[in-house]
Protein backbone atom coordinates (compact mmCIF):
# COMPACT_ATOMS: atom_id res chain seq x y z
CA UNK A 1 0.00 0.00 0.00
CA UNK A 2 2.93 2.20 -0.52
CA UNK A 3 2.50 6.17 -1.62
CA UNK A 4 2.34 6.78 -5.19
CA UNK A 5 5.25 9.35 -5.87
CA UNK A 6 4.65 11.65 -8.35
CA UNK A 7 6.89 12.86 -10.98
CA UNK A 8 7.22 16.62 -10.96
CA UNK A 9 8.49 18.21 -14.30
CA UNK A 10 10.40 21.54 -13.96
CA UNK A 11 9.80 24.30 -16.40
CA UNK A 12 11.48 24.08 -19.84
CA UNK A 13 11.55 20.56 -19.63
CA UNK A 14 13.46 20.20 -16.90
CA UNK A 15 14.43 16.53 -15.33
CA UNK A 16 11.75 14.93 -13.81
CA UNK A 17 12.01 14.62 -9.28
CA UNK A 18 10.69 11.83 -7.45
CA UNK A 19 8.88 13.44 -4.41
CA UNK A 20 8.23 11.61 -1.24
CA UNK A 21 4.84 10.50 -0.11
CA UNK A 22 2.67 13.56 1.41
CA UNK A 23 2.55 14.23 5.41
CA UNK A 24 1.00 11.59 7.12
CA UNK A 25 0.28 10.07 4.32
CA UNK A 26 2.05 6.43 5.79
CA UNK A 27 -0.26 7.01 8.99
CA UNK A 28 -2.75 6.75 7.04
CA UNK A 29 -1.60 4.02 5.27
CA UNK A 30 -1.33 2.17 8.56
CA UNK A 31 -5.19 2.57 9.73
CA UNK A 32 -5.98 1.39 6.35
CA UNK A 33 -3.92 -2.10 6.75
CA UNK A 34 -5.32 -2.64 10.45
CA UNK A 35 -8.83 -2.46 8.82
CA UNK A 36 -7.96 -4.78 6.35
CA UNK A 37 -6.00 -7.16 9.07
CA UNK A 38 -9.71 -7.02 10.31
CA UNK A 39 -10.70 -4.08 12.55
CA UNK A 40 -13.77 -2.81 11.88
CA UNK A 41 -12.52 0.35 12.16
CA UNK A 42 -10.00 3.42 12.96
CA UNK A 43 -9.70 6.50 13.71
CA UNK A 44 -6.72 8.66 14.31
CA UNK A 45 -5.51 12.56 14.73
CA UNK A 46 -2.15 13.91 14.64
CA UNK A 47 -0.62 17.61 15.37
CA UNK A 48 2.99 18.79 14.78
CA UNK A 49 4.06 21.91 13.43
CA UNK A 50 1.74 22.21 10.29
CA UNK A 51 -1.29 22.13 11.98
CA UNK A 52 -4.09 19.68 13.16
CA UNK A 53 -4.25 16.03 10.38
CA UNK A 54 -7.35 13.51 11.00
CA UNK A 55 -7.85 10.13 8.97
CA UNK A 56 -10.31 7.49 9.60
CA UNK A 57 -10.99 3.57 7.44
CA UNK A 58 -13.65 1.31 7.79
CA UNK A 59 -16.75 1.23 9.38
CA UNK A 60 -18.35 2.72 12.70
CA UNK A 61 -21.12 0.12 12.82
CA UNK A 62 -21.02 -3.31 11.16
CA UNK A 63 -24.39 -3.04 11.04
CA UNK A 64 -25.75 -0.71 8.66
CA UNK A 65 -22.17 0.14 7.32
CA UNK A 66 -22.10 3.95 8.67
CA UNK A 67 -18.05 5.08 8.41
CA UNK A 68 -16.32 5.97 11.61
CA UNK A 69 -15.66 9.72 12.34
CA UNK A 70 -12.35 11.71 13.16
CA UNK A 71 -15.17 13.26 15.86
CA UNK A 72 -15.44 9.76 17.73
CA UNK A 73 -15.79 9.09 20.99
CA UNK A 74 -14.37 5.69 22.64
CA UNK A 75 -13.02 4.42 25.68
CA UNK A 76 -9.61 4.69 26.03
CA UNK A 77 -8.82 1.83 28.80
CA UNK A 78 -5.46 2.62 30.61
CA UNK A 79 -4.61 6.01 28.75
CA UNK A 80 -6.37 7.18 31.58
CA UNK A 81 -3.59 6.45 33.99
CA UNK A 82 -1.49 9.66 32.70
CA UNK A 83 -4.74 11.56 33.36
CA UNK A 84 -4.25 10.35 37.47
CA UNK A 85 -0.36 10.53 37.24
CA UNK A 86 -0.54 14.16 36.20
CA UNK A 87 -2.92 14.76 38.89
CA UNK A 88 -1.13 13.39 41.43
CA UNK A 89 2.16 15.37 40.70
CA UNK A 90 0.49 18.18 40.70
CA UNK A 91 -0.75 18.12 43.93
CA UNK A 92 2.72 16.65 44.87
CA UNK A 93 3.61 19.65 43.13
CA UNK A 94 1.63 21.81 45.59
CA UNK A 95 3.17 20.73 48.48
CA UNK A 96 -0.23 18.37 49.22
CA UNK A 97 1.56 14.81 48.93
CA UNK A 98 5.05 13.83 48.25
CA UNK A 99 5.73 10.77 46.00
CA UNK A 100 7.33 9.20 48.74
CA UNK A 101 4.37 9.34 50.69
CA UNK A 102 3.34 5.81 51.73
CA UNK A 103 -0.13 4.61 50.59
CA UNK A 104 -0.89 3.82 54.28
CA UNK A 105 -0.31 7.76 55.22
CA UNK A 106 -3.75 8.32 52.81
CA UNK A 107 -5.83 5.03 53.13
CA UNK A 108 -4.73 3.37 56.19
CA UNK A 109 -5.36 -0.66 56.31
CA UNK A 110 -6.97 -0.19 52.57
CA UNK A 111 -3.89 -2.41 51.09
CA UNK A 112 -3.48 -4.95 53.45
CA UNK A 113 -3.87 -8.67 53.10
CA UNK A 114 -1.92 -11.65 52.03
CA UNK A 115 1.56 -10.32 52.31
CA UNK A 116 0.04 -6.74 50.97
CA UNK A 117 1.57 -4.20 53.19
CA UNK A 118 0.41 -0.31 52.73
CA UNK A 119 2.93 1.24 55.06
CA UNK A 120 5.76 0.20 52.38
CA UNK A 121 4.47 1.24 49.02
CA UNK A 122 4.80 4.54 48.23
CA UNK A 123 2.78 7.11 45.60
CA UNK A 124 5.78 6.72 43.42
CA UNK A 125 5.57 2.57 43.52
CA UNK A 126 2.11 2.67 42.93
CA UNK A 127 2.70 4.91 39.17
CA UNK A 128 5.67 3.25 37.98
CA UNK A 129 4.11 -0.12 38.90
CA UNK A 130 6.97 -1.59 41.40
CA UNK A 131 4.79 -1.68 44.06
CA UNK A 132 3.99 -5.42 44.07
CA UNK A 133 0.34 -5.29 44.72
CA UNK A 134 -1.55 -7.61 42.36
CA UNK A 135 -3.63 -6.94 39.38
CA UNK A 136 -7.45 -7.64 40.34
CA UNK A 137 -8.09 -8.07 36.36
CA UNK A 138 -5.71 -11.39 37.17
CA UNK A 139 -8.21 -12.59 39.06
CA UNK A 140 -9.90 -15.96 38.12
CA UNK A 141 -13.36 -15.22 39.12
CA UNK A 142 -13.16 -11.34 37.79
CA UNK A 143 -11.66 -12.67 34.12
CA UNK A 144 -14.24 -14.98 34.07
CA UNK A 145 -17.41 -12.46 35.17
CA UNK A 146 -16.22 -9.67 32.66
CA UNK A 147 -13.79 -11.24 30.08
CA UNK A 148 -16.00 -13.99 28.84
CA UNK A 149 -18.70 -13.90 26.37
CA UNK A 150 -21.14 -15.60 28.88
CA UNK A 151 -19.93 -13.58 31.50
CA UNK A 152 -20.22 -10.53 30.09
CA UNK A 153 -23.67 -10.24 29.36
CA UNK A 154 -24.71 -11.57 32.31
CA UNK A 155 -22.20 -8.79 34.23
CA UNK A 156 -21.83 -5.85 32.19
CA UNK A 157 -24.18 -3.31 33.50
CA UNK A 158 -22.50 -4.40 37.07
CA UNK A 159 -21.74 -1.30 39.37
CA UNK A 160 -18.20 -2.29 41.11
CA UNK A 161 -16.96 0.42 44.20
CA UNK A 162 -13.09 0.86 43.80
CA UNK A 163 -12.79 -0.60 47.40
CA UNK A 164 -14.83 -3.42 45.84
CA UNK A 165 -11.58 -3.96 43.21
CA UNK A 166 -8.46 -3.16 45.93
CA UNK A 167 -10.45 -5.62 47.96
CA UNK A 168 -10.55 -8.60 45.24
CA UNK A 169 -6.91 -7.98 44.79
CA UNK A 170 -5.80 -8.33 48.55
CA UNK A 171 -7.26 -12.28 48.17
CA UNK A 172 -3.82 -12.94 46.80
CA UNK A 173 -0.31 -12.48 47.46
CA UNK A 174 1.62 -9.69 46.43
CA UNK A 175 3.30 -10.30 42.87
CA UNK A 176 6.97 -9.37 44.55
CA UNK A 177 8.44 -7.06 47.39
CA UNK A 178 7.47 -3.16 47.03
CA UNK A 179 10.39 -2.38 44.96
CA UNK A 180 12.20 -5.12 43.57
CA UNK A 181 10.66 -5.90 40.41
CA UNK A 182 8.47 -4.61 37.84
CA UNK A 183 4.73 -5.48 36.70
CA UNK A 184 1.23 -3.69 35.23
CA UNK A 185 -1.18 -3.67 37.83
CA UNK A 186 -4.31 -1.86 37.53
CA UNK A 187 -5.04 -2.06 41.11
CA UNK A 188 -2.27 0.82 41.48
CA UNK A 189 -4.14 3.21 39.64
CA UNK A 190 -7.67 2.36 41.45
CA UNK A 191 -5.59 3.05 44.33
CA UNK A 192 -4.10 6.43 43.19
CA UNK A 193 -7.21 7.53 42.09
CA UNK A 194 -8.41 6.83 46.09
CA UNK A 195 -5.32 8.91 47.39
CA UNK A 196 -6.59 11.72 45.40
CA UNK A 197 -9.91 11.79 46.91
CA UNK A 198 -8.84 11.64 50.19
CA UNK A 199 -6.09 14.29 49.63
CA UNK A 200 -8.62 16.60 47.78
CA UNK A 201 -11.90 15.77 49.47
CA UNK A 202 -13.10 15.33 45.86
CA UNK A 203 -13.69 12.45 43.18
CA UNK A 204 -10.99 12.01 41.69
CA UNK A 205 -13.08 12.14 38.18
CA UNK A 206 -13.46 16.12 39.34
CA UNK A 207 -10.19 16.61 40.06
CA UNK A 208 -9.47 15.54 36.37
CA UNK A 209 -12.11 17.93 35.19
CA UNK A 210 -11.17 21.10 36.78
CA UNK A 211 -7.29 20.15 36.12
CA UNK A 212 -7.33 19.10 32.77
CA UNK A 213 -10.38 18.62 30.84
CA UNK A 214 -11.50 22.22 31.37
CA UNK A 215 -8.07 23.71 31.33
CA UNK A 216 -7.53 22.24 27.76
CA UNK A 217 -10.80 22.53 26.60
CA UNK A 218 -10.69 18.94 26.02
CA UNK A 219 -14.38 18.62 25.02
CA UNK A 220 -14.73 14.96 23.72
CA UNK A 221 -13.14 13.83 27.16
CA UNK A 222 -14.92 13.07 30.14
CA UNK A 223 -15.23 10.59 33.34
CA UNK A 224 -18.45 8.34 33.12
CA UNK A 225 -18.34 6.72 36.15
CA UNK A 226 -21.24 4.26 36.21
CA UNK A 227 -22.74 5.94 32.77
CA UNK A 228 -23.14 2.68 30.84
CA UNK A 229 -22.90 4.59 27.04
CA UNK A 230 -20.49 6.60 25.31
CA UNK A 231 -21.74 10.63 23.74
CA UNK A 232 -22.37 11.08 20.70
CA UNK A 233 -20.87 11.22 18.24
CA UNK A 234 -18.94 7.65 18.79
CA UNK A 235 -18.99 3.99 17.25
CA UNK A 236 -20.20 0.59 18.24
CA UNK A 237 -17.27 -1.49 19.80
CA UNK A 238 -16.81 -4.83 18.83
CA UNK A 239 -15.10 -8.03 20.79
CA UNK A 240 -14.28 -11.39 20.22
CA UNK A 241 -13.42 -11.82 23.40
CA UNK A 242 -10.22 -13.52 22.95
CA UNK A 243 -11.57 -16.19 20.75
CA UNK A 244 -9.27 -16.42 17.69
CA UNK A 245 -11.60 -16.79 14.42
CA UNK A 246 -14.86 -16.23 17.36
CA UNK A 247 -17.62 -14.13 16.02
CA UNK A 248 -17.67 -9.89 17.03
CA UNK A 249 -20.10 -9.22 19.80
CA UNK A 250 -21.30 -5.51 20.48
CA UNK A 251 -19.63 -4.57 23.42
CA UNK A 252 -20.12 -0.84 22.91
CA UNK A 253 -22.40 -0.45 26.62
CA UNK A 254 -21.00 -1.32 29.43
CA UNK A 255 -20.41 -0.14 33.35
CA UNK A 256 -16.99 1.20 32.97
CA UNK A 257 -16.61 0.74 36.88
CA UNK A 258 -14.69 -2.38 36.63
CA UNK A 259 -11.76 -0.07 35.02
CA UNK A 260 -12.33 2.65 37.42
CA UNK A 261 -9.28 5.25 37.42
CA UNK A 262 -7.07 2.49 35.92
CA UNK A 263 -8.88 2.84 32.57
CA UNK A 264 -12.60 4.20 32.84
CA UNK A 265 -12.36 7.97 30.74
CA UNK A 266 -13.58 8.61 27.34
CA UNK A 267 -11.84 10.73 24.71
CA UNK A 268 -11.24 11.13 20.85
CA UNK A 269 -8.03 10.61 19.32
CA UNK A 270 -7.98 14.60 18.17
CA UNK A 271 -8.59 15.58 22.50
CA UNK A 272 -5.77 12.60 23.47
CA UNK A 273 -2.99 14.27 20.77
CA UNK A 274 -3.95 17.38 22.42
CA UNK A 275 -3.30 16.48 25.74
CA UNK A 276 0.00 14.35 25.42
CA UNK A 277 1.29 16.96 23.83
CA UNK A 278 -0.06 19.45 26.01
CA UNK A 279 1.78 17.58 28.83
CA UNK A 280 4.70 17.00 27.53
CA UNK A 281 4.88 20.38 26.36
CA UNK A 282 4.89 21.79 29.88
CA UNK A 283 1.58 23.15 29.92
CA UNK A 284 0.48 21.08 32.67
CA UNK A 285 2.90 19.87 35.18
CA UNK A 286 6.52 22.11 36.36
CA UNK A 287 9.72 21.04 35.43
CA UNK A 288 10.51 19.11 37.99
CA UNK A 289 6.90 16.90 37.93
CA UNK A 290 7.90 16.21 34.58
CA UNK A 291 11.20 15.17 34.90
CA UNK A 292 9.61 12.84 37.91
CA UNK A 293 7.11 11.85 35.38
CA UNK A 294 9.95 11.12 32.64
CA UNK A 295 12.32 9.45 35.22
CA UNK A 296 11.42 5.62 33.56
CA UNK A 297 12.27 2.22 35.29
CA UNK A 298 12.62 -1.04 33.14
CA UNK A 299 9.52 -2.97 32.27
CA UNK A 300 9.48 -6.86 31.19
CA UNK A 301 12.47 -8.21 29.93
CA UNK A 302 10.69 -9.36 26.78
CA UNK A 303 9.66 -5.49 25.80
CA UNK A 304 13.91 -3.96 25.85
CA UNK A 305 12.24 -1.27 23.52
CA UNK A 306 9.77 0.42 26.96
CA UNK A 307 10.44 1.69 29.87
CA UNK A 308 8.01 2.95 32.16
CA UNK A 309 7.54 6.67 34.05
CA UNK A 310 4.62 7.35 36.24
CA UNK A 311 1.99 6.79 33.93
CA UNK A 312 3.85 7.43 31.18
CA UNK A 313 5.81 4.50 28.90
CA UNK A 314 8.85 5.81 26.80
CA UNK A 315 9.07 4.00 23.72
CA UNK A 316 11.41 3.70 21.15
CA UNK A 317 10.77 3.00 17.53
CA UNK A 318 12.32 0.88 15.28
CA UNK A 319 13.84 3.79 13.39
CA UNK A 320 15.79 4.85 16.96
CA UNK A 321 12.95 7.43 17.59
CA UNK A 322 11.76 7.87 21.57
CA UNK A 323 8.32 8.99 22.50
CA UNK A 324 6.24 9.16 24.89
CA UNK A 325 2.65 8.15 25.53
CA UNK A 326 0.21 4.80 26.69
CA UNK A 327 -1.79 2.45 25.28
CA UNK A 328 -5.19 1.21 26.27
CA UNK A 329 -7.12 -1.79 25.93
CA UNK A 330 -11.06 -2.49 27.10
CA UNK A 331 -13.91 -4.79 25.13
CA UNK A 332 -13.97 -3.25 21.71
CA UNK A 333 -10.97 -0.13 21.68
CA UNK A 334 -7.98 -0.44 21.59
CA UNK A 335 -6.24 2.68 21.79
CA UNK A 336 -2.51 4.19 21.49
CA UNK A 337 -1.34 8.07 21.80
CA UNK A 338 2.32 9.13 21.84
CA UNK A 339 3.71 12.88 21.65
CA UNK A 340 7.75 13.73 20.90
CA UNK A 341 10.00 14.95 24.22
CA UNK A 342 8.97 18.06 23.57
CA UNK A 343 4.83 18.13 23.14
CA UNK A 344 5.49 19.18 19.46
CA UNK A 345 4.37 16.32 17.27
CA UNK A 346 2.29 14.05 18.97
CA UNK A 347 -0.56 11.55 17.51
CA UNK A 348 -3.55 9.20 18.80
CA UNK A 349 -5.67 6.18 16.99
CA UNK A 350 -8.25 3.92 18.29
CA UNK A 351 -9.66 0.71 16.86
CA UNK A 352 -13.04 -0.30 17.49
CA UNK A 353 -12.62 -3.92 17.68
CA UNK A 354 -9.83 -5.49 20.48
CA UNK A 355 -8.96 -8.01 18.03
CA UNK A 356 -7.02 -6.93 14.83
CA UNK A 357 -4.98 -4.02 14.14
CA UNK A 358 -1.38 -2.78 15.95
CA UNK A 359 -1.43 0.61 17.06
CA UNK A 360 2.41 0.44 17.22
CA UNK A 361 2.78 0.27 13.76
CA UNK A 362 0.79 3.64 13.37
CA UNK A 363 3.32 5.01 15.46
CA UNK A 364 5.97 4.13 13.77
CA UNK A 365 4.36 5.39 10.21
CA UNK A 366 3.70 9.10 11.91
CA UNK A 367 7.04 9.77 13.62
CA UNK A 368 9.32 7.34 11.63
Amino acid sequence: MGGTALLLTAALAGPAVAAGPAPHERTREAVEAAVEAGAPGATVTARDGHGVWSATAGVGDTRTGEPRSAADRFRVASITKTFVATVLLQLEAEGRVSLDDPVDRWLPGVVRGHGHDGRRITLRRLLNHTSGIHDYLADPGFRSAYFTQDGFFRHRFDTLTPRDLVDLAMRHAPDFAPGTSWRYSNTNYVVAGMVIEKVTGRPYATEIERRIIAPLRLGATSVPGARVTLPRPSSRAYSTFAVPGGPAYDVTELNPSIASSAGEMISDSADLSRFYGALLGGELLPARQLKEMKTTVATEADAPHIRYGLGLMNTRLTCGVRVWGHDGGIHGSVSEAASTADGRHSVAVNFNGDWAGDTRDVLEKEFC
